[in-house]
């Protein structure tokens, strides 16, 4: 049994199980419907991996969701995952470089 990969993933992973299960679907239905193997939509469901854009617009599709209600909300701080440990973002590196304050 794997990791997750960030708290991000984690977040899609249950938002992903939620929904599947407010639809009334199995996962192997879910999985069919948006033309995933069993095992790859499982794992996105437990936060495990790194799906791609393509594999979520799939899934949300399948589920007649927006993408946003997949991914809506997730922060800076939701992607940290360990290689980042101080939590910067991009933005932030680019001031730095430049000398600017944070803020």
């Amino acid at each position: 049994m794997g990791t997750p990969h960030s708290p991000a993933a984690w977040i899609v992973g249950e938002r992903v199980a939620r929904l599947r299960r407010e639809a009334g679907l199995s996962a192997k239905a879910l999985a069919e419907c948006a033309d995933l193997d069993l095992t790859h939509l499982q794992r996105l469901e437990r936060g495990e991996g790194n799906p791609t854009l393509m594999t979520l617009a799939q899934v949300a599709i399948a589920l007649e969701v927006d993408l946003g209600e997949l991914v809506g909300g997730i922060t800076a701080a939701d992607l940290q995952d360990g290689r980042f440990p101080h939590g910067h973002t991009q933005h932030d590196a680019v001031r730095a470089a430049r000398g600017q304050a944070a803020g």
